[in-house]
């Protein structure tokens, strides 16, 4: 199981349909107006007690790591470097699904016994946002500033790196097998070819798959208005009922488009390069709607003890050597400006490859998502549930 985690929700044939049909449903009014989001301090600091306690507890997604146990890992060169023992769970599965699990502590002021944690970008800005979220020191963290990439500075929700650094980047486009089909260049095809129907699935994750919806409907996922959502949503509604999905899936896909029962998806860049070393007929394309592009994030909550050590763990994968082989296991994109040629040295096969390294052509036309006020968070993802879970 790779980051992206589990299975959410299913919906097969006639069943779904029928569900979906017996309830047409008005999506909540929203008014479409500016909301200005700033972080705002909560009061809940805590005492880095780093100097004294050589010790930092990170929570990640599955596989987002080389072996942490290896005696050659990063994880353990940065323990034999700094002399701070790491106490690592790759227990975020869903970014709501920790958020429910950590929010009331942090609403609280209490603390949630981690000093690092990695988000996506919406949920990164939603806690840093609600104050939750310790700063930066910039002096302690000189390779993040030095070494980032390009696309991604500068973000909306901390354009200064002053809460958060990308801990891996990726992209989400379409994937097929060559085997059982014909290139799919688009997600218009994808929605409505003939030969495709039925064996074909979404992501579950909301803001992945209504990105796409809306620049079908030539609106912008970065600044969109009530209107827009409600026509890309009823586009995809429309398409459940034809028929034309197998399901939603989250990273489920890759053993669908292995074996067939799958020939085409919305798909992430990573998971199309691990499925690649055991079936070279998945291929991964840059639909004509452009990709979407999406971090996940270093964070360090508030009531963490640890913050400095957590700075040194930022700074350490930093460097363009230990990231090139952090990148050479997980297959996602590297934010580290330099960790390219780095990767000259460990797997020459992956110098080239557009998914680990893409150049400004692919990232040419890639987009984000607007971040939600919490009236059109409550009503997007509302509807969104009930589609996805009929």
């Amino acid at each position: 199981m790779s980051r992206r985690g589990l299975l959410l929700g299913g919906l097969t044939g006639v069943g779904a349909a029928a569900a979906l049909a017996a309830r047409r449903r008005d999506l909540p009014f929203l008014q479409d107006a500016p909301v200005a989001f700033d972080p705002v301090p909560t009061g809940c600091g805590a005492p880095d007690v780093s100097a004294s306690e050589r010790r930092l507890v990170i929570s990640n997604w599955p596989s987002y790591i080389d072996p942490p146990r290896k005696k050659t890992s990063t994880l353990q060169e940065f323990e034999q470097r700094t002399d701070i023992t790491v106490d690592y769970s790759d227990d975020v599965n869903d970014n709501i699904e920790f958020y429910d699990a950590v929010h009331e502590r942090l609403q609280s002021c209490r603390a949630i016994d981690r000093d690092l944690m990695m988000l996506t970008d919406w949920m990164a800005a939603k806690m840093t946002w609600q104050g939750w979220i310790q700063p930066l020191d910039a002096t302690r963290v000189p390779n993040l500033h030095a070494n980032l990439i390009k696309p991604l500075k500068g973000v909306a929700w901390d354009p200064d790196l002053a809460f958060h650094a990308p801990w891996q980047s990726g992209l989400t486009g379409i994937a097929y097998n060559a085997s059982k089909v014909g290139e799919v260049r688009s997600f218009t095809e994808l929605l409505t070819r003939p030969d495709l129907k039925g064996r074909v699935t979404l992501l579950t994750e909301m803001r992945d798959t209504m990105g796409f919806m809306l620049r079908l409907e030539g609106a912008d996922p970065e600044d969109f208005s009530s209107g827009d959502w409600a026509n890309a949503f009823d586009r995809l509604e429309k398409t459940v009922l034809s028929g034309q999905l197998r399901g939603f899936t989250g990273n489920d896909y890759v053993k669908g488009l292995k074996n067939g029962d799958i020939v085409a998806c919305e798909a992430w860049s990573g998971d199309v390069i691990q499925a690649q070393f055991d079936n070279p007929d998945i291929k991964f394309v840059v639909p004509e709607e452009g990709l979407a592009l999406w971090s996940d994030n270093m964070l360090v909550p508030n009531g963490a003890t640890h913050k400095a050590n957590a700075e040194d763990w930022v700074n350490y994968f930093y460097d363009p050597e230990v990231a090139a082989r952090l990148a050479a296991w997980v297959n996602y994109i590297c934010p580290v400006k330099g960790a390219r040629e780095e990767m000259e040295k460990i797997d020459p096969s992956l110098v080239d490859n557009p998914l680990i390294f893409p150049d400004d052509d692919m990232l040419a036309d890639v987009f984000g998502f607007m971040q939600l006020d919490s009236q059109q968070e409550i009503a997007y993802e509302g509807a969104w549930v009930e589609l996805v879970n009929a």
